[in-house]
Formats: structure tokens, sequence, C-alpha cells
């Protein structure tokens, strides 16, 4: 099959072509030949959020750059992987193929679902047992990496012990568990208490809005940074507005930034037509 350019190869074998010659020993790039898996996860990690930037600002241009740089990550922990006889990237292809096909028997298969939810337990369940076959972790939350961002994770913790039976009715059950928890962090703070206890105490608000947003069918990581991203463009609003009258954001009031603050959220009222 030949590309675009006449190539006879694919672009993921040109592309995987390229990684081992970046990675050879005698002709390729001193720094390429250096690095570990652990040395590019942080370059990995960073791709990934390009990638959800690009997403947020719907650029498909940017979004299409953006998952070539995460794929070459890819394809450079599976280059390293098989130079040690561990693996390689068809290997890699192969195996989410084959997992694609398990997780959807109502689709590569006979099996029917009665709907939505009575799909999503047999993924649960197929998931447990891919965890049961593969994980040497031991313990009900076995296979939900400790390194995964905390909101996703207290989601995923949430979400585990909710298939048990571990959960609230309905979302509005979880409300006074949030004002409870607010309580317990201004008791901690009123009796003077260490700043570890009081730590604890906001990771349990924390934890319990999660939980609300799980019920919701929010995704928290999701949720928060969009509202980063709000605060972020508010903000930055707020800075022109005070420049603009010739007040700087170290110059001004509390008053005054709380006065161009709502004035911003004002603005985006209007342009949101709500």
């Amino acid at each position: 099959m030949q590309g675009k350019n006449g190539s006879s190869h694919l672009p993921i074998t040109e592309l995987l072509n390229i990684m081992m010659r970046l990675r050879d020993p005698a002709h390729g790039c001193s720094w390429d030949i250096q690095q570990t898996w652990q040395t590019i996860l942080p370059y990995t990690l960073e791709e990934v959020y390009e990638v959800a930037d690009a997403v947020d600002k719907h650029d498909a241009a940017a979004l299409c750059d953006e998952l070539g740089d995460l794929l070459f990550q890819i394809v450079f922990m599976a280059q390293i992987a098989s130079e040690q006889g561990l693996f390689d990237f068809d290997t890699v292809a192969a195996g989410i193929s084959r997992k694609m096909i398990r997780r959807h028997p109502h689709v590569f298969g006979d099996t029917v679902y009665t709907d939505e939810r009575a799909q999503k337990q047999a993924w649960d369940a197929i998931k447990q047992t891919e965890r049961g076959t593969k994980s040497t972790e031991i313990g009900f939350f076995a296979g939900i990496p400790v390194a995964m961002p905390a909101l996703r994770r207290s989601q995923k913790l949430q979400r585990r012990a909710a298939g048990v039976g571990f959960d609230w009715e309905h979302w509005q059950q979880v409300l006074p568990k949030i004002q409870e928890e607010l309580d317990e962090v201004v008791e901690a703070v009123a009796k003077g208490e260490s700043h570890s206890r009081i730590e604890e105490e906001v990771g349990d608000v924390l934890m319990s809005v999660t939980n609300l947003a799980r019920l919701l069918g929010v995704n928290a990581e999701n949720a928060l940074r969009l509202s980063n991203k709000k605060f972020e463009r508010r903000f930055q609003r707020v800075e022109a507005m005070l420049t603009a009258v010739g007040i700087t954001l170290e110059e001004a009031t509390m008053a005054q930034m709380d006065a161009a603050w709502n004035s911003a959220k004002q603005e985006e009222k209007t342009t949101d037509g709500s």
C-alpha cells in the first residue's frame, strides 16, 4: 500500500522506522538513545495535557498535531521495550484490539443488552475478570493507579465501591454529607488542630463533592479543569478592565477587583445569551 507521497509504507510504519533510527546506537540521536521509560514519562504526561488543551479550545489543527506528539511518546516507549525483548508496538496494538473486541461482545458477538445500564455492568464485570488474571496487586481497589490525578482516582474508588452496593441512592443524599464535612473543617480550625488534620478534613470535603459529581454523571477532573479555565479567563478580563482605568492588580482594592469580576461574569452571560 502506498502513502500520499508514493511511499510503499503506511504512515505508522514510517513513524516506527523513524523511531528505530533515532535510537540506533551507531547513527541515532544521542538524546533519544539515552532515554528510558522513566525519563520520557514526564513528556508523555505533558503531551496528554496538551491534547486536553486543544480539545478545550476546539482547535482541530492543534488536536491533530498534539495527537501526533502523543502517538510518538507511545512509539518511543514501545521501541525501548522492543530493544529489551519485552514487547513491541505491534504487541501493543494487537493487545488493545483484542481488549476492545472482548469488551464489546454486543458489537463483535451475539450478546444483546437490555439497556445501557446492563451494558455498563457487563463492561465492569469483564474488566474485573481482566484485573483478576493480570494483576499482582491484592485488594478490592487493585488496579486503580495511585499516580492517577486525585479527583479522577477518587471517582474511580467510589465507582468501584458502588459496584458492590456501597453507594447513595440519589445525588440529593450527598448534599448533607458535604455540609457535614465542611462543618468538620470549621471545627478543626476552631480547635487549632494540626495542619495535617485540617488538610485531611478538606480532603474529605473534596471527596464528597467528587461523589456528588459522580452521581450526577459529571467527570470531576474535567469539571475542575473547565472551572480553572473559566477562572483564568475571567481574571484576565479583570486585569484588562482595571488596566483600562489606569489601575494595576497590585494597586486595586478588593472592592475594585470584585466589581470588575462581576462585570466580567455579566459579560459572559450576555455573550452566552443566558
